[in-house]
């Protein structure tokens, strides 16, 4: 039986085209013509961003212009401004002896650490006269936030009232001083503390924040195993910081609000 002879193909052509006795080079290309070869894709999946879209509402809207407005005011001495957070600290040791630096050589440390347990640094700060107080904490209860806002008072003790930024935890309550104090010092308490409250997914309101990020970039960049280094770490870090006074320009007003974040106001918003 006799199969059609047909004429040699390019693939025919590339294998006759090896040199003899070898291996050559292995590729043939089987793309036919005019077929497309797969192109890098520009999604990228196993990539992702963390980002945080407040809701377009009265309320976020409302709570941000009083902060703002806040900020904005004339300076009072009577009636200071302050900025209060707080955050987790997680405390952690090597779980090898690091090497110490030489010359040429920075430290090095293995990237296997031990887990020693959490403590919270609390931190307010008046942004006009560049005045901070920092302190560390085993946990951030109500209690703690309550003593928090006792320390505060006692900080300003010829102040009448004292405006106080901070965001919505559960335990950033007035109700915190009364589950902490009998209810007359509880109250008395109250009668100096004014609460304004960041809007939800409007941290960035608070200038303690600021403070947060020149805390961790020079303090905070090395490993703290126990809760009295890292107590003293961060009282000598608030020291320095007030020994600078340096005050924090808070620049962005309502009106600037109004002109570049009109999306976030329904009534401009909607039409």
């Amino acid at each position: 039986m006799q199969y059609p002879r047909r004429e040699a193909c390019a693939l025919d052509t590339q294998i006759a085209s090896r040199a003899s006795g070898g291996a050559g080079t292995g590729r043939v290309d089987f793309t036919g013509d005019g077929a497309i070869l797969p192109q890098k894709n520009d999604l990228k999946p196993w990539q992702k961003r963390e980002w945080c879209t407040p809701e377009v509402s009265g309320d976020f809207v409302a709570a941000m212009e009083d902060v703002l407005d806040l900020y904005d005011a004339p300076y009072d001495a009577q009636r200071p401004v302050t900025c209060f957070d707080e955050t987790p600290r997680q405390l952690i040791d090597d779980a090898r002896p690091a090497q110490p630096m030489q010359p040429g050589q920075p430290a090095r440390e293995d990237t296997e650490y031990v887990r020693c347990g959490v403590a919270d640094i609390m931190l307010f700060c008046e942004p006009a006269t560049g005045r901070r107080e920092a302190w560390v904490t085993e946990r951030r209860t109500k209690a703690d936030f309550a003593r928090a806002m006792e320390r505060l008072v006692e900080t300003y003790p010829h102040a009448e009232v004292i405006r106080v930024v901070m965001d919505n935890l559960n335990t950033h309550k007035p109700g915190s001083l009364y589950d902490t104090f009998p209810p007359e010092k509880a109250n008395a308490l109250l009668k100096k503390l004014e609460f304004h409250y960041t809007p939800k997914h409007g941290s960035w309101l608070n200038m303690a924040e600021i403070e947060f990020a020149a805390l961790s970039r020079q303090c905070l960049d090395r490993r703290t195993s126990d809760i009295t280094t890292l107590a003293r770490l961060v009282n000598a870090w608030k020291d320095a910081r007030n020994q600078c006074g340096t005050p924090i320009r808070w620049q962005f007003t309502s009106r600037h609000a109004r002109e570049t974040m009109a999306r976030c106001y329904p009534s401009q918003s909607t039409g």
